[in-house]
């Protein structure tokens, strides 16, 4: 039986087309895997950092206090995001590994803040219900037939506007308008978990089995990240009580 081969016509390329699909379909969970074990990584690691760093007494220290270090520590961040992004094709996938976890610690000691301003109730209620929300998100994303492109230039454009919105709202100061940009921010990064979800998906068909899979596996962990903790910001600036 183990010789039988079928003699109908084009039997043996279904068979080899069947072994290419299943090939293709492990090679796309241990992708997706590897991009979600980053993320997930990351998060964890931020959390860590920033814990420690208001535990130690610094970081009330570094924000009370103001001075040069406060701002640093602030944007960093957007420097690792910056650097990423635009030096992801010349730098080796090892560096750009290096940035990501340096990105996360930076994001951990910014981070920080929310224990100084929140409770630690508030905290781990938004954490959850973000976690949760990311889950189904990410899992509709990945499994919907429906092609998110349009809604992902959408929502790219709505982060824009909520940018513009939050800069002109640091010199306004209105109550009104930040509670609109934060029920705004947590739609908007609800629709990019789904869409960047996709597209993650989608990049794998280009990059298998190329050199630059594992640096597309580390961009889309950095995006997902993104999408995690924008939406766990907006929501806690929701819900979350005040110390």
């Amino acid at each position: 039986m183990a010789n039988w081969s079928d003699p109908r016509p084009g039997a043996a390329y279904a068979a080899s087309a069947g072994l290419r699909g299943a090939a293709y379909d492990a090679g796309l969970r241990s992708y997706m895997l590897s991009v979600y074990n980053y993320m997930l990584s990351a998060i964890l690691l931020t959390g860590i950092v920033a814990l420690g760093f208001v535990q130690t007494g610094a970081a009330e220290q570094v924000f009370a206090g103001g001075g040069i270090l406060k701002w640093i520590i602030t944007l960093a961040p957007l420097g690792f995001v910056f650097g990423m992004s635009f030096g992801q094709m010349r730098m080796s996938t090892a560096t750009l590994q290096m940035m990501f976890w340096g990105f996360a610690v930076a994001m951990g000691l910014s981070l920080s803040t929310i224990f100084l301003v929140y409770s630690p109730l508030s905290i781990a209620q938004a954490f959850f219900a973000t976690s949760a929300s990311f889950a189904a998100l990410s899992l509709w994303g990945y499994t919907t037939k429906k092609d998110l492109s349009a809604m992902g230039t959408f929502l790219i454009m709505g982060l824009v506007g909520i940018i513009v919105a939050s800069l002109i709202n640091l010199f306004v100061q209105s109550g009104p308008l930040g509670l609109v940009i934060s029920i705004l921010g947590v739609l908007i990064f609800a629709g990019l978990t789904a869409y960047d979800t996709q597209r993650t998906k989608a990049m794998y068909a280009e990059v298998a089995g190329t050199e630059y899979e594992g640096r597309v596996v580390i961009m889309s962990a950095l995006n997902l990240y993104l999408d995690f903790i924008n939406m766990f910001l907006f929501i806690l600036r929701l819900f979350g009580s005040r110390d």
